[in-house]
């Protein structure tokens, strides 16, 4: 326990003296082909899965049911498999083995649903093993680091065991059991299961600070199991106000709150409160849930419910894949055909995300598998493998090499997206593959091995006047549908200045020639506005090398709305310094005599600058000093 004051009665052994025994006189209770509920996570009552184990011989057809435990699973074991049938809902470490050979059942079913298993009576429970904390002066227990559907369970179940912990923090929420709807208590003062901090990969790393990227102040977060949302949080230092909802949490939440980051105030829904319904994490994190108002654990029902999640206000939802295809089918319970995991709370926060105002569904995933050997974006799934989130439920998808927005794009714009974040290795595979499966034009075939994503090394942001921040990165081959819209909102005399003619029309190849470049010769940056549904261009900036000189024209052009705000100077600035960092000597231009606000930005461009006429052009040579 931690030193705080101690929250629970201490004469509760005494008050409920008679509902006390130890855990082998409480697994005595089961009789043979019952069904056995076993607490969730770090919550899991091992002495009475223990003593339950040691009971074996007496009780065949015993079913086991459970979502994710991450303790000792001994019922799992290959030699119990006659006695126990492991049914379990999520399928973690402990149990993959039995499961994948077949001894052990995985029910395949969104988490805001199970509960609903339990009230209907569609899966009888006849006993519950839970774990809480002893009961407070009023005889409530808090279910504390695990109420999710551990709740529903001991409301369902004939028989409800609870092992009573003074170790198990005092969660606050809709996280409590009235010590009389528990049948048998029986007291441990066993450690409470911990999950350490996973280490942080370089890949990891990457993923993660793309991720950061979508995350606006002010916004709400889900973080599902695994490395990559976990390592996110790692990378939220800089924004404001955040919120947290979400099915679990775990140590990396600690300094967001303790140095405000995450303070909820800006939720549309539990303003202040830090909302979950298990953790998995270390006695640091525990000790800072117990008693802590800053928290409020809900069951399953309410944190995943679909509906409640999309009132949330700018709710980023973050959940991961194991493979997915170039239509945007995900996969994320398994390999192939052996069940690896669990469709847990993804859909429901899918949904939920992409319906609230502004928010933003999210699959997150390396790019490779084994060791770089294998895609994890493929032209289609394993055989075998099963889809969790559908093609049509996809928003942002995004791994080490950047982030695709899938949501109402057409196919061949997904597949192309896709191949762009994929390892650079496979993407002219998965090019070739994609024109044989029809999912791209034929002519796409062209571009095989131009596919390049600038470095991140270019990324920056602007911020105007008046508080707008402009994003600027490499262009992107999925851009090419937005700088065409781009040229077709543009007024005809900015393309008159940017062309020098009065075109009505933009060229599919002269709009490719932007878009399918190298990054180093050619150069091409576009100013971005982030928005739910993906980004919108308000500006492009180029310059293309001439080896033979060793200078680089360079051109830009701004939105008509955004002009006379200094983004074609920031515009400009930036590419002299990329130019400048790849040996380049300096630019040239030619500009209409009449486009003085050009000529301006070309003047402050702290270059030695030389011009000449032609006519009514003005030629710049601006070399680099």
């Amino acid at each position: 326990m931690s030193d705080k004051t101690i929250s629970y009665d201490p004469r509760w052994k005494e008050k409920y003296q008679g509902m006390i025994t130890s855990p082998e006189a409480a697994v005595g209770k089961i009789r043979p082909g019952q069904r056995i509920f076993i607490g969730t996570g770090c919550a899991e009552p091992l002495q009475l899965v223990t003593a339950l184990t040691h009971r074996a011989s007496e009780l065949p057809d015993t079913e086991i049911i459970h979502l994710l435990t991450f303790g000792d699973a001994p019922y799992a074991h290959k030699e119990l498999a006659s006695v126990f049938r492991t049914n379990s809902f999520f399928i973690a470490q402990n149990v993959r083995n039995i499961i994948q050979e077949g001894l052990g059942d995985y029910t395949p079913i969104h988490l805001s649903d199970i509960p609903r298993l339990f009230n209907s009576g569609q899966l009888p429970l006849d006993a519950a093993f839970i774990h809480v904390s002893p009961p407070d002066e009023h005889g409530l227990c808090s279910f504390g680091v695990s109420v999710d559907i551990i709740k529903s369970a001991a409301e369902n179940a004939s028989l409800v065991v609870a092992q009573v912990n003074p170790n198990m923090p005092r969660v606050l929420g809709d996280a409590f059991i009235h010590v009389y709807d528990i049948d048998l208590l029986v007291p441990v003062e066993d450690a409470i299961l911990e999950v350490p901090p996973v280490a942080i990969t370089s890949e990891t790393r990457q993923i993660a600070e793309h991720l950061a990227a979508l995350v606006e102040d002010g916004s709400t977060l889900e973080v599902g199991i695994g490395r990559i949302p976990q390592a996110l949080l790692g990378f939220l230092k800089d924004k404001k106000d955040l919120g947290i909802h979400t099915e679990m949490i775990s140590d990396s939440i600690l300094d967001l709150m303790k140095t405000g980051v995450i303070n909820g105030n800006r939720k549309t829904v539990d303003p202040g409160k830090v909302v979950a319904s298990f953790c998995l994490g270390t006695r640091k994190l525990y000790d800072f849930l117990d008693n802590n108002p800053a928290f409020s654990f809900h069951p399953t029902e309410y944190v995943n419910n679909p509906y409640v999640i999309s009132q949330q206000h700018k709710m980023v939802a973050i959940n991961v894949a194991l493979e997915i295809d170039l239509t945007g089918q995900v996969c994320a319970d398994s390999i192939g055909t052996k069940f690896f995991s669990g469709f847990g709370g993804q859909v429901d926060f899918n949904r939920g995300a992409a319906k609230a105002h502004r928010g933003k569904a999210i699959i997150a995933l390396p790019s490779t598998a084994c060791d770089g050997t294998v895609s994890r974006i493929v032209t289609r799934l394993s055989p075998g493998a099963g889809v969790v989130t559908t093609r049509a439920g996809v928003n942002y998808v995004v791994t080490e090499y950047g982030v695709a927005y899938l949501h109402g794009k057409s196919i061949q714009e997904r597949a192309l997206a896709l191949i762009c974040i994929a390892h650079p290795k496979f993407r002219a595979q998965l090019l070739r593959e994609a024109v044989e499966a029809k999912y791209l034009s034929a002519n796409m075939a062209d571009i095989e091995g131009k596919i390049s994503v600038g470095p991140k090394e270019m990324r920056t942001t602007y911020l105007l006047n008046n508080g707008t921040q402009i994003n600027f990165r490499p262009i992107h081959p999925t851009d090419e549908a937005r700088a065409r819209d781009l040229f077709y909102k543009l007024s005809q005399g900015t393309i008159y200045y940017r062309f020098m003619s009065t075109a009505k029309v933009v060229p599919r190849k002269q709009i490719q020639d932007f878009v399918y470049i190298d990054h180093r010769n050619d150069v091409t940056l576009v100013g971005t506005l982030q928005e739910a549904h993906g980004e919108d261009i308000l500006a492009i900036g180029s310059y293309y090398l001439d080896p033979k000189t060793n200078l680089a024209e360079v051109a830009f052009v701004v939105h008509d709305h955004w002009q006379n705000q200094g983004i074609g100077t920031f515009l400009l600035t930036q590419l002299i310094r990329i130019a400048r960092r790849n040996g380049i000597r300096g630019f040239t231009a030619e500009v209409l005599a009449e486009n003085k606000a050009m000529q301006a930005v070309f003047g402050k461009s702290n270059c030695k600058v030389e011009t000449r006429y032609t006519g009514n052009v003005c030629s710049y040579e601006m070399e680099f000093v």
